[in-house]
């Protein structure tokens, strides 16, 4: 059976956002094009993980002398993005994801792979299977949208629980069990 691929090639939208209260947040990334609009699960993590590594990408494309690809230092006030989702379907939950750059087209390009079940118990793996993918997402972004991803996605990440004081751990409205290491 062929692989189906989402494949997206400058989106009008490409968003990391959640659904949920903090504490129970859905973290879904999100890409529309036109009327096109696919939805897919993420970990928390994996979030935080995706946002960090673009930026990380892009700073080492700045470092480059001259510039050549004018990555921006910051996101260009033209490209932030903080609508809500749009109404969201899951069209898998991601596992594996990939990030890599095209030179020829200055675009950031990730790949996303669904999670796998790998035995009768529906055990989950982050890692891809021998075989060919079923369905796999393919987007290509530009350097000033990859900056504008990434700095939405920390936001979100960071919008939730906040962190005890003392132990690290995240607070829940309801109470907090700090559990201090012993000295």
């Amino acid at each position: 059976m062929p692989t189906l691929v989402h494949d997206f090639d400058w989106p009008d939208r490409f968003v990391v956002g959640t659904i949920g209260v903090p504490g129970a947040r859905t973290f879904y990334l999100q890409v529309r094009a036109g009327a096109q609009l696919i939805s897919f699960v993420l970990e928390k993590q994996q979030s935080a993980d995706l946002a960090e590594k673009i930026d990380e990408i892009l700073d080492e494309l700045r470092s480059l002398e001259g510039n050549p690809y004018s990555v921006p230092i910051s996101t260009p006030i033209e490209l932030v993005d903080n609508e809500p989702l749009e109404p969201a379907h899951e069209q898998f939950r991601i596992g594996i994801m990939s990030l890599g750059w095209d030179p020829t087209s200055a675009q950031i390009i990730l790949e996303a792979y669904p999670v796998t079940i790998v035995d009768a118990e529906d055990e989950f793996s982050l890692e891809q299977d021998s075989g060919e993918a079923d369905e796999v997402l393919r987007v290509r972004i530009p350097v000033g949208a990859a900056r504008a991803f990434a700095k939405r996605t920390r936001e979100v990440v960071g919008a939730g629980r906040p962190a005890c004081p003392l132990c690290g751990f995240p607070m829940d409205p309801d109470g907090h069990v700090c559990t201090l290491p012993e000295v």
